[in-house]
This record gives C-alpha cells, structure tokens and sequence, in this order.
C-alpha cells in the first residue's frame, strides 16, 4: 500500500511556535490547521499488510453479498420487474439496499485508508462520489418498496414494521451525513476551527449509520421470509437457506469493514508534502 513516514516536527508560519506533533491543542477559530489535525500522527505504527489482506478479504465478501441478493431477488423470489408488476418491483428493495447501503457505503468509508498515495483533494472526491452512487441506490430501492406496497391490488400499509422504522432512520441519517460532510470539506469557506472540530462527530456516525442500515438489512431480510414462506420457513426451503446465508456474510462483511475503519494502525498517514500544508479557509478541498 504505502511505506511508513518517520515523525516529523514542523514549524508553522514565521514567528509561530513549532507544532508537535501528536500535540492536543485544539484549533482555534480562523487559524490554520495542520493536516496532522486532519489525519493520524505521523508515528502512529502502521501494520498494512493485515490491512491489505483484510481489504481484499473484505471486497470478496461484498461481491458475493451482491451476487447472494441478486440471486435470491433474482431467483428466489421471482425475478424483478417495474411498476407493471409491484409485487416483483420490490425485489429491487433488497438488491439495491445491499448495493448502496452496505457494499458501496462500506467502500466509501474505507476510501482514506485503501487509497492512502492520494491527495487528500482526490480522497475527498472519491468519497463522495461513492457516497452519491450508493444514495442513488438507495432512492431507487426506496421507491421500488413504496410502489410495491402502494400500486398493489390489495394495497399494503407503509411503515409500520421495525424494519421498516430502523431502515427509514438510517436512510435519513445517511442522507444528513452526506450533506453535512459535503458542506464541511467541499464547500468553500468553511473555517477550520468547525471542520477540525466536526471531524471526529463525522467519522463516529459514519459507522453509527452503516451499522444501522446492516441491522436493517438483516431485519429485512428475515421479515421477507417470514412473510413470505409464514410457517414453512421453519422447514428451510431454498429461499430461506439463500437468505439465511445472505445474512451470514452481511454480518461477515460488516464486522470486517467496521474493524478496518476503526482499527488505529490502519490510519492514513500524512503524505510528506502535506505535513507541512497548512489549511486555509479558502482551500476547502485540498
């Protein structure tokens, strides 16, 4: 992935104190804030070759946790079709929902420590643009479940299940996050004080909300068999076989995004040039 940057003390600006590093004074309002506020101490010890296999391993499990719900959506329950036939049009629900709010939102959240050689600009970037495809999945697959509901011959009511509650909460949560996120690192002007200060509330319920949509995934899942199968689902047919392996490796694929992310040796370490950057307000995406 990456060597190892030794530490490094910068001098701010002329006639400034030097900056050490893994200090603890917090920014203050308008001044400039080194990237090692933004990121890892430069010494923080690095075991990227468990990275790097985690990674790898990680990306496995979420293609095949794409391919399991394709083929249970696909197969299991009867394939997909669009408003002309509402009742296949919810299976576009759970496919896409794995797509957006587990696979690319799982992506999306290790950004900085796979592509840990780029610019913090670029990493930004990608961040977002993973953030944006997975919203777009999850807006399709919010209206495919509405309209299965509400264009059914015998129309069924909307959210009034658990899933449906917690599902809802995190689409939502994801959504503010988003905005939030984009109005702190890419929108001009921000002061520094407030991005540094939000950085840390960013991160913890970036995990929180993917957390919460895996939770809502595996209710799902298991609120559609029992419906769907009632009582023979205790006889494990094939359909519930696939979801009960579906939910499987969610849970596999989620514990292991959630320990890459928050795992400390797996930080992104400041690129040489950026130790001695310093941010201003008017550079809101370097």
């Amino acid at each position: 992935m990456t060597s190892v940057y030794p530490s490094v003390n910068t001098p701010s600006s002329a006639g400034s104190p030097t900056v050490q590093e893994g200090s603890k004074t917090p920014p203050t309002a308008g001044g400039p804030v080194s990237l090692e506020t933004m990121d890892s101490p430069v010494n923080q010890p690095q075991d990227l070759q468990v990275f790097t296999v985690g990674f790898f391993l990680a990306q496995l499990l979420g293609i095949l946790c794409v391919a399991l719900a394709g083929a249970w959506s696909g197969h299991y329950l009867g394939g997909f079709a669009w408003q002309s036939n509402p009742k296949l049009q919810f299976n576009y629900h759970p496919l896409f929902m794995v797509i957006g709010l587990v696979f690319l939102y799982g992506d999306a959240i290790l950004v900085y420590r796979v592509m840990r050689n780029e610019r913090k600009k670029v990493l930004k970037l990608i961040h977002a643009g993973l953030h944006m495809l997975a919203f777009v999945f999850i807006v399709v697959a919010l209206k495919a479940v509405f309209d299965s509901h509400n264009l059914a011959a015998d129309p069924i009511p909307n959210l009034y299940s658990l899933h449906s509650w917690l599902g809802l909460a995190a689409v939502i949560l994801f959504s503010l996050q988003f905005v939030c996120g984009f109005m702190s690192y890419l929108f001009p002007g921000v002061s520094q004080y407030w991005r540094a200060w939000y950085l840390p509330v960013h991160v913890y319920f970036g995990v929180v909300v993917y957390v919460l949509g895996l939770g809502s995934c595996l209710m799902g899942i298991t609120e559609k068999l029992v419906f769907s199968l009632k009582s023979s689902y205790k006889d494990l047919p094939g359909t519930a076989v696939l979801g009960n392996i579906l939910g499987v490796v969610l849970v596999c694929f989620g514990i292991l995004i959630v320990y890459l992310v928050t795992t400390p040796q797996f930080k992104r370490q400041p690129l040489p040039e950026e130790v001695n950057l310093q941010l201003t307000p008017h550079s809101p995406i370097n």
